[in-house]
């Protein structure tokens, strides 16, 4: 009988030893889960403000939403951009809008640069939404669009009646479709200019 009641007592500490390490072992579970919804919480209810009372533009700035880049390969996220010279002609003859092909390289240092002064442009990112855009790292088979050779960067323009704008030239008279950084104000020109001559044409 003592044998009997020394199991027990014994089992009974085991048992209370148990329950003991699995109270423990719940509350740190419980400690790690509120300390997480508390970084969480934090995270999202992030104040934004300065101490005098404004908006920290750099915070908002960096919580703004960015879509992937996908067909605009940087050109400009925010900007309708076709996938193939083929659809972009489909689409300026049945918008009656013209395209601006843009031909450049990604491992092109030139192409770089007008890309980032092209997509940090406002006048020109907004303007370019009047165009079919097409952006393109590899030549196509049609000749018109490669009228002085094929260099990068190059941007050319074609009206919706398919005809390659020739006429609408840069500064560089041995690559006449090119645009350096510094050209932003004349791309920007002949963006007008392609979207004036589409009306008076028409």
């Amino acid at each position: 009988m003592e044998a009997f009641a020394k199991e027990t007592v014994t089992s009974t500490g085991t048992l209370k030893l148990e329950n003991y390490k699995l109270a423990l072992a719940m509350e740190k579970s419980l400690v790690s889960v509120f300390l997480l919804i508390i970084a969480v919480a934090h995270t999202l209810a992030k104040d934004t403000t300065t101490k005098d009372g404004k908006r920290d533009t750099k915070e908002a700035k960096d919580t703004k939403i960015k879509l992937p880049q996908t067909l605009s390969r940087g050109w400009g996220d925010y900007l309708i951009w076709t996938q193939t010279y083929e659809e972009a002609l489909y689409k300026s003859k049945s918008s009656n809008k013209p395209i601006m092909i843009i031909h450049h390289l990604e491992d092109c240092p030139h192409s770089q640069a007008l890309k980032k002064v092209f997509s940090e442009h406002k006048e020109i990112q907004k303007l370019a939404e009047k165009f079919v855009l097409l952006n393109l790292v590899y030549e196509t088979t049609d000749k018109h669009l490669s009228p002085d050779g094929q260099y990068v960067p190059r941007i050319l323009f074609v009206d919706p009646s398919l005809t390659v704008r020739a006429d609408i030239t840069g500064r560089y008279s041995n690559r006449l479709y090119a645009y350096e950084p510094s050209d932003i104000p004349l791309l920007y020109s002949n963006m007008q200019k392609a979207l004036k001559l589409l009306k008076t044409e028409l």
